[in-house]
């Protein structure tokens, strides 16, 4: 597939594809006009590429651990340094507080859900619906 395509297909702009090329994150082949072309693969390559983005890992880490997140996973870490083990122990653990806070605040607006839900409103409709109501 072409550049557009893939982009369209991940949601992620042109530019940014050619940006993760740069860096060594994903690849493409040239067709005889020069186009990059991109094979079924790279699409899931570049959604794990931005979750780990938006992650807060930083480019550099996410080339070294991408050889990890395919399948059979096989893990290879020649040139792991303790400095480079300590980012990702970080990294890791930052990812968790974020998994909490967004498991919190998911769980809150799902609480807020269920009471506008389950507070009457004049006849028999929701405080949502009236809210819905007066909007329109």
């Amino acid at each position: 597939m072409r550049i557009g395509e893939l982009s369209d297909r991940t949601g992620t702009s042109r530019r940014l594809l050619r940006y993760y090329e740069e860096q060594g994150l994903i690849v493409s082949t040239r067709c005889a006009n020069g186009y990059r072309a991109y094979d079924e693969p790279t699409v899931d390559r570049v959604i794990q590429v931005r979750g780990l983005l938006d992650a807060g890992l930083p480019t550099r880490i996410i080339k070294q651990i991408l050889p990890c997140l395919d399948k059979p996973r096989v893990i290879h870490f020649q040139d792991a340094t303790p400095e480079m083990l300590s980012t990702l122990e970080v990294e890791r653990d930052r990812m968790t507080q974020r998994i909490n806070c967004l498991i919190r605040n998911r769980d809150a607006v799902a609480e807020y859900l269920d009471t506008v839900r389950e507070t009457a409103a004049p006849q028999g409709r929701t405080a949502l619906d009236t809210l819905d109501a007066t909007t329109a």
